[in-house]
């Protein structure tokens, strides 16, 4: 009676997402969706919503850390902090002094760091000699800056939202603001896209290290996790810290972010969507006003970097005074394999919520773990990641028992079927997720910009439904048992160990000589 309620009720919410999606549908979008490829090659889409007096816009450029050069992992991350710095005519009092000045400091940082990396042979009169030069550079610099001028003209005409992030496989901008502020968005975004520059350069290099210090170094988690990635990739670059390597990110100078930005930042890698009370026919040609006059540039070359198969299972164990957490990935194909549908269906019946398999068998059932999840695609997509799996556990329980717990859950997705019921939520959730995707104008603009990035067509975002309504309980299975072998598998966990008090003498860190004293940016 239970179970047939229970698909009562997913056929009751199917019924109505249908009707929702009515006004949701391909046909109405493909209605009010221009999508505009202009001389320079930057993609321009424009969806009319005009339910409300206001718009979205979301740029996204098709780099990510994972296109960190080498010995520079970071950069895009750190390019990110910078575009908010403003450009040639936002943030300064005076560009042409203030381009003279910011050269000179480039020239006083490059004498700074050649003799700061000196193996042999440094002198610390002269490293210290050098940065007063570099410090007394900045400081000349620093004269011309109108400190957060950017973000101080978007927040005062409305914009809300103000913000942008950095992931392995691309970089987003985005706020929404009022629609009879849209001219001056595109000028706006135009200008630190067509215009940057790198200003307060090393006093932001600071700011990205200090969050470094936050998000890995102080983090017990976030160290595990780095680890796990660094383990799991040989070749790909998805095996670098995202933030960067503490060494790399403190010595990342201006000069090097805008060699990123000449590569990267051309307009043949950028798509843009605006979403919102906004009309194409007169909102494309004050968005082509702006951006055509970008200059264009080659599109960058495709990543050659392919991660060969492991063949060898592979572990990380961390032994501190914090809270044991267990980890592990399984390599899987890019968004591009046909398979792609399938993992999803993985990871909505291994993990989504309180019905899914493993919150129930580890959370609910046996009480051994206080979180239990699944989630795919890890740490992106673009390339081959990872379908990862992690618990916490209770006091009084184990990493160890956590790895049981879930390959206990894997060898039943690898030897049963999942029911129809399962399998039935998993279509339902995905099409409600779809929608609520499109619900408001930054969501859409997001998923119509990654689309059309991803796809080259923005419409691929509706077939996804149609993959997902063909993925049966034997893809499950097949899938399951292709992915989730030993040999592909790489573990990380903490274990707990009390904190040493009073240590025996035996115990304590051999007395070095202390190294010179160093001053500067890097370690």
């Amino acid at each position: 009676m239970r179970v047939r309620s229970a698909i009562a009720a997913t056929l009751l919410l199917g019924m109505a997402l249908c009707c929702t999606a009515k006004a949701q549908d391909l046909a109405s979008f493909e209605k009010r969706t221009t999508v505009k490829v202009l001389p320079n090659g930057l993609t321009l889409i424009v969806c009319e919503r005009p339910e409300a007096p206001v718009f979205s816009f979301y740029t996204l450029v098709d780099a990510g850390s994972a296109d960190d050069p080498q010995g520079d992992s970071g950069l895009a991350h750190m390019f990110e902090h910078m575009a908010f710095k403003g450009s040639t005519e936002i943030g300064t009092t005076n560009y042409p002094a203030e381009k003279i000045a910011l050269a000179k400091v480039e020239v006083a940082y490059a004498a700074y760091d050649a003799e700061f990396r000196k193996r042999v042979g440094q002198n610390p009169a002269k490293l210290a000699q050098l940065k007063k030069v570099f410090q007394d550079a900045q400081a000349a610099a620093e004269k011309y800056v109108i400190p957060n001028q950017f973000s101080q003209i978007a927040e005062q005409n409305g914009a809300v939202g103000v913000n942008a992030s950095t992931s392995e496989d691309s970089t987003e901008y985005f706020w929404s603001m009022p629609s009879n502020r849209l001219q001056l968005w595109a000028y706006l975004e135009s200008q630190r896209i067509g215009h940057p520059v790198e200003r307060e350069f090393y006093k932001e290099r600071d700011v990205v290290q200090e969050e470094r210090r936050m998000r890995i170094d102080s983090s017990p988690i976030g160290r595990m996790v780095e680890q796990l990635l660094a383990t799991a990739y040989v070749a790909h670059p998805y095996g670098r810290s995202g933030v960067g390597w503490e060494s790399e990110i403190s010595q990342v100078t201006a000069t090097e972010a805008e060699a990123f930005h000449k590569k990267y930042y051309v307009p043949s890698n950028i798509v843009i969507a605006v979403v919102g009370d906004v009309k194409a026919s007169t909102a494309m040609p004050i968005l082509e006003r702006y951006f055509a006059p970008i200059p264009a540039g080659p599109k960058p070359e495709p990543m050659t970097t392919i991660e060969p198969p492991q063949f060898a299972e592979k572990s990380v164990v961390i032994k501190e005074a914090t809270q044991p957490f267990y980890i592990e990935g399984y390599h899987r194909p890019d968004y591009r394999d046909p398979d792609d549908a399938v993992y999803d269906a993985i990871t909505d019946i291994f993990s989504n919520g309180r019905t899914a398999r493993l919150y129930r068998s580890l959370v609910r059932d046996q009480r051994i773990a206080a979180e239990a999840e699944g989630f795919s695609g890890f740490p992106g997509e673009k390339y081959p990641g990872l379908f990862a799996v992690y618990a916490v556990p209770l006091p009084g329980h184990s990493p160890e028992e956590m790895r049981t717990a879930i390959h206990k859950e894997i060898d039943r997705l690898k030897n049963e079927d999942v029911t129809d019921e399962e399998l039935a939520r998993f279509k339902t959730r995905a099409r409600a997720d779809l929608l609520r995707g499109l619900a408001d104008n930054e969501g859409l603009a997001h998923q119509l910009a990654e689309y059309q990035t991803r796809y080259g067509d923005w419409r691929e975002l509706f077939r996804q439904l149609d993959k997902i309504d063909a993925v049966n309980k034997a893809d499950v299975r097949r899938v399951a048992n292709k992915i989730f072998v030993a040999s592909n598998r790489t573990s990380a966990q903490i274990d707990f160990v009390p904190p040493q008090q009073n240590p025996e003498p035996s115990q304590l860190p051999t007395p070095r000589t202390p190294a010179p004293a160093q001053t500067g940016g890097a370690k």
